[in-house]
């Protein structure tokens, strides 16, 4: 079976950076439209970032200018790396994944997700 496992997650004060991957088994990470979402306590589920199977990658526009999304095919694992973190990024972090056609921010359209990363800017 497909399985998604997030790690990289942690503790950073204002102004810091994180790394998280995605590792991937059951299925070549190309095969997929697979991403990143975000929900902290209170606000809805947020995309972060995605890249769909040809390889284009796409962030939330409110992250574009800290954050980056790649896909290392040889580790099968989706990394997004993080910059200028604010308490506003505080949340659980998941990595998921949609299978067919498509590729968006439609949090219910994926159908694997992983446990969840938890990342904590603090003032």
């Amino acid at each position: 079976q497909v399985e998604l496992e997030e790690s990289g997650g942690g503790s950073v004060q204002t102004g810091g950076s994180l790394r998280l991957s995605c590792a991937v088994s059951g299925v070549s990470i190309s095969s997929l439209c697979i991403g990143w979402f975000r929900q902290a306590p209170g606000k809805e589920r947020e995309g972060v970032a995605r890249i769909d199977r040809s390889g284009t990658t796409t962030i939330a526009d409110s992250m574009k200018a800290r954050f980056t999304v790649s896909r290392d095919n040889d580790k099968n694992a989706l990394d997004l790396q993080m910059q200028t973190l604010n308490p506003e990024d505080s949340a659980m972090y998941y990595c998921a994944a949609k299978f067919g056609f498509g590729c968006d921010f439609y949090a219910n359209a994926f159908s694997a997700w992983g446990q969840g990363t938890q990342v904590t800017v603090s003032s």
